[in-house]
């Protein structure tokens, strides 16, 4: 199947600012009902989406990758391209962290969160959390993120900003 037969039902979902591609994927794909597969089959990209749904970047995406994501989930390569680590920052892809604060102003996994250098929140001056505060369950991956809550517990990601911990820079 070719994408230009696609893309003709497929709805669009605009990506929020600083929003991971985990998180970008995650939230195309259940608004299209597709799978990783699905997505990576009519992208012309395979196995690939399920690998950067994972924050697995190595080799980094080419920019014909993202040029491809594009034309499906009509955002512009460059777009895509904002929604990946910088070149030569280092990356966690474990465990997966997150400002609970910042998530309830705009609900999305952002990119920077997992960079080695981040070590909180620059904008609310919180600790990032890694696990539920309540039942200690590892956040999943941010493409899995659907109602900002626990996945274990059902705790929101909203009560949890009571959890985070001041920081000084």
């Amino acid at each position: 199947m070719e994408v230009p037969e696609i893309q003709s039902w497929l709805f669009q979902v605009e990506p929020l600012e600083g929003e991971s591609l985990s998180h970008f994927l995650g939230r195309f794909r259940r608004t299209n009902d597709l799978t990783a597969t699905g997505l990576g089959k009519a992208a012309g990209l395979g196995g690939v989406i399920a690998r950067w749904e994972k924050f697995r970047f190595n080799p980094p995406p080419s920019r014909q990758q993202l040029e491809a994501l594009a034309k499906v989930v009509g955002v512009n390569a460059d777009r895509l391209a904002q929604m990946l680590p910088p070149a030569g920052v280092g990356m966690k892809m474990e465990p997966i962290r997150l400002c609970a604060a910042c998530y309830v102003e705009s609900p999305c996994h952002k990119i920077e969160w997992q960079l080695k250098v981040t070590q909180g929140c620059a904008r609310h001056n919180l600790s990032l959390l890694s696990e539920c505060p309540n039942c200690g369950a590892r956040f999943k991956v941010p493409a899995v993120w659907v109602d900002g809550w626990c996945q274990r517990c059902f705790l929101t990601f909203a009560d949890m900003v009571k959890h985070q911990k001041s920081i000084d820079y």
